[in-house]
């Protein structure tokens, strides 16, 4: 048998990698599935809900013999949020014919359950509101979401299975242990688990998966031009929420998004980056976390993200 060449090799290694994180993604998605009475699946329409969509897809739906993934699918909409992503996620969910289930920051607003400190505050820091009550709402007990551990230092400390009290507060200090991948699912009445099948992923694996299975992700996650203004080392979009204050200059940049999110607390990078595999080759030389690069609300200080997931975040 001939050596394999270099790339081949290379390549090889790479696809065993990748099967490897599949697998277990799969594993977990259907570990959930049989632990739990009412789970769901976290779905924005961002890169990594799509590729645990794909994941859950393989895990539950037969090409030949069909199936249905066991799960609706939830998004908390902050009604500030990138039209090309919620126009994605309604198309794929419809695609899939899954259950999609979209409960509104706004609602949470005219209930009175949120109130913004001033007109112009991001709603991204109450989704935790918002989400608390959709779990409320469809007893669910178990929350499937798409956070990965090299996202953020808070993400890093938490488990595969996240477990959550009866006020959907995380402890990191009283976390369960996950020994050769056992999982304790037992919950007294009101808490639940939030689920990260990807959590041992990188943003690389992502992008060489979405290029390996060709998913199709919405448009802003490759290089388009857009109007953008330099605050403070970011690239913020211009639009209807993010305006333009006095002294600033309006730049028409070419640039993608890493993550997507709110609005008003969103970012891209500049990039020419085109298609998956041109993604690849940015992110192996990418020095600063997709988050650190391009999330404002992760800028407040070192343990914003740690006092939000405490707080009921994803």
């Amino acid at each position: 048998m001939n050596a394999r060449t270099e790339p081949e090799l290379f390549h090889h290694l790479n696809n065993e990698h990748l099967d490897a994180l599949e697998e277990e993604t799969i594993f977990i998605l259907r570990e959930v599935a049989a632990a739990f009475e009412r789970p769901t699946l976290l779905f924005s329409g961002g890169k990594d809900s799509l590729v645990m969509l794909k994941c859950a897809e393989k895990a539950f739906v037969d090409s030949q013999k069909g199936g249905r993934i066991p799960y609706p699918l939830l998004m908390i909409d902050t009604g500030h949020n990138f039209k090309e992503v919620t126009d994605f996620r309604d198309f794929r969910a419809k695609e899939l014919g899954a259950e999609l289930i979209v409960r509104s920051v706004e609602d949470s607003m005219k209930r009175g359950t949120v109130r913004l400190a001033h007109p112009g505050e991001s709603r991204n820091v109450h989704q935790s509101v918002t989400l608390l009550e959709a779990i409320e709402e469809f007893k669910f007990d178990a929350l499937i979401g798409g956070a990965r551990r090299d996202e953020e230092k808070a993400r890093a400390k938490e488990r595969i299975f996240s477990h959550r009290d009866s006020f959907g507060q995380w402890q990191p200090k009283s976390q369960r242990p996950e020994l050769w991948s056992l999982f304790n699912t037992k919950l007294q009445p009101g808490e639940h688990f939030r689920v990260f099948p990807i959590s041992n992923w990188t943003e690389l694996d992502v992008w060489q998966y979405i290029a390996r299975e060709n998913i199709a992700l919405p448009s802003i996650y490759y290089t388009h031009k857009r109007e953008v203004v330099d605050r403070r080392g970011l690239w913020v979009p211009v639009t209807e929420l993010t305006p333009l204050k006095d002294g600033e200059t309006l730049q028409l940049r070419d640039v993608r998004f890493r993550t997507v999110g709110d609005i008003t607390c969103t970012c891209p990078v500049e990039s020419t980056a085109a298609t998956p595999e041109e993604v690849v080759i940015e992110t192996l030389t990418a020095e600063v976390s997709e988050r650190g690069a391009t999330r404002m609300d992760d800028k407040t200080s070192d343990a914003s993200m740690e006092k939000r997931k405490k707080d009921g975040y994803f």
